[in-house]
């Protein structure tokens, strides 16, 4: 086995906890730098996974994921959203799933889906 790595903030037991900030910094020429997250490969297993959440708030709302691509310039279109199972040579390919959570005393949250104007 190979060993973790672990990057924290620690927990907070009076005020609010650190952040984690991950940034690629500007260029004036060319394009700009790429962030890669990626789980483990396995030959003779299941690949690890990737969990993006936000954080639980036992008193009151939980954080929010936005998953955005920024606007473009002059000349130009705005970034890709691509959300897509991989490929299967022998069986099944992955599911997506897109829906809100379950609610109890109040009504689940709607689903959206937009085309923008134009």
């Amino acid at each position: 086995n190979t060993g973790s790595i672990y990057v924290g903030t620690g927990v907070a037991t009076a005020g609010r906890a650190g952040a984690l900030l991950f940034s690629v910094g500007s260029g004036t020429s060319g394009v700009g730098g790429s962030v890669h997250v990626n789980a483990g490969r396995s030959t003779v297993n299941t690949g690890g996974s990737i969990s993006l959440m936000s954080g639980e708030g036992t008193a009151t709302s939980s954080g929010s994921v936005t998953v955005r691509s920024l606007n473009a310039g002059v000349s130009g279109a705005s970034g890709a959203l691509v959300f897509s199972t991989g490929t299967s040579s022998n069986g099944n390919t992955g599911a997506i799933y897109v829906g809100s959570g379950v609610a109890t005393g109040g009504r689940g949250g709607a689903v959206f889906f937009a085309v923008g104007s134009g």
